[in-house]
């Protein structure tokens, strides 16, 4: 079952202040022991929202809005992510306990959340087979 780790978003990464060395050197450890354990299926950190556009719908069926960055409600917003592969949901959270975390930062927060697999949402396996297809031929495309 697949698990994305959200990491929240803290005042300290929207005013796009980089990790310390020691948190880099961390999580390059953590990220190794991930990837050892054959669960890591994509992982990333992301930009302040300074950098960031939302989109939005706000009346059905009309034009969308678009807003530049920055966002102002920081427990809303993410600082990066961890998309797992892993056998259960207890897993999923011992892997959410290890990551490491700046010394010395605001309190930080991971959000855990399952990933909807095709069979979730169908039982035709017609649709079944072309989303596993479909992943297939991505996971492909990400290998060259």
């Amino acid at each position: 079952m697949r698990f994305m780790m959200i990491v929240k978003a803290t005042s300290e990464t929207e005013a796009g202040v980089l990790p310390s060395q020691e948190l880099i050197d961390a999580m390059m450890k953590y990220n190794e022991e991930l990837v050892k354990a054959g669960v890591l299926l994509a992982g990333d950190g992301l930009h302040p929202s300074s950098k960031g556009i939302r989109i939005s719908y706000p009346e059905p069926g009309g034009s969308p809005k678009i807003v530049d960055g920055p966002f102002t409600e920081t427990k809303e917003l993410i600082a990066g992510y961890y998309l797992i592969d892993v056998k259960s949901r207890e897993e999923a959270i011992e892997w959410a306990l290890r990551m490491p975390d700046a010394p010395g930062v605001e309190q930080g927060e991971i959000e855990l959340r399952q990933v909807f697999e095709a069979a979730d949402l169908t039982d035709n396996p017609e649709l079944i087979a072309k989303e596993e297809a479909l992943r297939k031929q991505v996971e492909e495309q990400n290998q060259k």
